[in-house]
């Protein structure tokens, strides 16, 4: 059972993971971003926070917190650099939570501590070239052969796919069966392929992934052959909920920065947040961000509660996602040619922002699951 956490012990946790994103991130924001690296190293850091294991249950050395406290902090990590928070967001939601929801007991030992200390990283491969928003029309194949499996196919714009040190993989059997199985790094015929120059997220690296004749045992397997898509839609819902929380914690950032300039930035005598024109901006931009928030917060106290989440994670992932690229448009804006350079962070938040709209299904991908679960079609 994931545990809430008492008002003091929030603002504590909170507290605690604001004072490591200023020392420890943000004098490294720009360097990360212009390298698009980000050092293995933090995420040992990270993981000593115990954000690398947020979701994992303390029986295998995780944080064990819920839903509701899990979107805190990415939405505070997101605030500082929304590249790590994409990366944390990531390895939590997807891999992690998929072993952690659907593996074994075995599996459970043998991965999540690991996961959880930030000694091993993890990635979870769904998309390839030809099956993105469609995932049943994965064209991965996995075959079996006696004890183990072979698995031959190509993912792609898989987060940390090629630093990764433990890959849940989608795949379909010769029955046309989407089935997952957990895949370690040095596996044979598994092999990383072009790692993608992105617009933005630049240091959370997104890579090809290859399997070539990939022998994997059948005790990776996910559950049960041909449980791979519920599997994989239940993950997601949960994923989307993390990634609106990453696109709130970029709003918020850009909100921040565009806010303190225009209190401190002087024309015609007086700072132009006394101009309607600019304060209007900053009022609307902050009842937004309030707005997804609320949206956020009920939708991850409905996943705390064990109800079903369709409906409100697409919800709260669209919503906070456009937001996220409106704020950060009107932060640039504000701040004028400013805003255009990279010696402040809200063109950085600009660029960010846009993958939100489209990781974890786009924009239009949610209006769709809404609008059928509101027609129940």
């Amino acid at each position: 059972m994931l545990k809430p956490f008492s008002d003091k012990e929030r603002t504590l946790m909170l507290e605690s993971v604001r004072s490591f994103c200023r020392k420890e991130i943000l004098p490294h924001v720009r360097e990360w971003d212009e390298k698009a690296k980000l050092p293995r190293a933090l995420f040992r850091s990270l993981g000593s926070l115990g954000l690398m294991g947020i979701l994992i249950p303390s029986i295998h050395q995780g944080a064990q917190l819920n839903y509701s406290t899990y979107i805190s902090l990415i939405e505070e990590i997101a605030r500082v650099d929304p590249s790590v928070a994409l990366s944390v967001a990531a390895h939590n939601s997807l891999c992690v939570g998929h072993i952690s929801s659907f593996g074994t007991t075995q599996q459970k030992e043998r991965f999540l501590p690991r996961l959880a200390s930030g000694e091993h990283l993890g990635a979870w491969a769904c998309t390839e070239p030809s099956s993105g928003s469609d995932a049943h029309a994965l064209k991965t194949r996995a075959r079996k052969k006696g004890k183990t499996w072979v698995l031959n196919g190509t993912k792609n714009f898989i987060t940390h796919g090629k630093t990764g040190d433990v890959f849940v993989i989608l795949a379909k059997t010769e029955d046309d069966k989407h089935t997952a199985f957990v895949v370690e790094k040095g596996t044979q015929g598994l092999r990383a392929g072009k790692t993608e120059d992105k617009l933005g997220m630049r240091a959370s690296e997104t890579a090809e992934l290859i399997l070539e004749d990939c022998i994997v045992p059948d005790e990776n397997l996910i559950g049960k052959e041909g449980e791979g898509f519920k599997q994989a839609m239940g993950v997601l819902e949960g994923g989307r909920i993390s990634i609106g929380a990453l696109a709130l914690g970029t709003a918020v950032g850009a909100y921040e920065t565009a806010l303190k300039y225009s209190q401190e930035r002087y024309q015609f005598g007086k700072p132009i947040s006394s101009f309607q024109a600019i304060s209007f901006k900053l009022s609307d931009m902050h009842m937004e961000i309030e707005a997804a928030r609320l949206l956020l917060k009920s939708a991850a106290e409905q996943k705390d509660e064990g109800e079903s989440v369709i409906k409100s994670s697409s919800m709260a992932k669209y919503y906070a996602s456009e937001v996220s690229v409106r704020v950060s448009n009107e932060a640039v804006q504000i701040m004028g040619g400013y805003g255009y350079v990279k010696d402040f962070p809200v063109e950085k938040f600009y660029r960010d922002s846009k993958l939100c709209t489209i990781g974890e299904g786009t924009s239009e991908i949610q209006k769709l699951i809404i609008s059928r679960q509101i027609l129940g079609s």
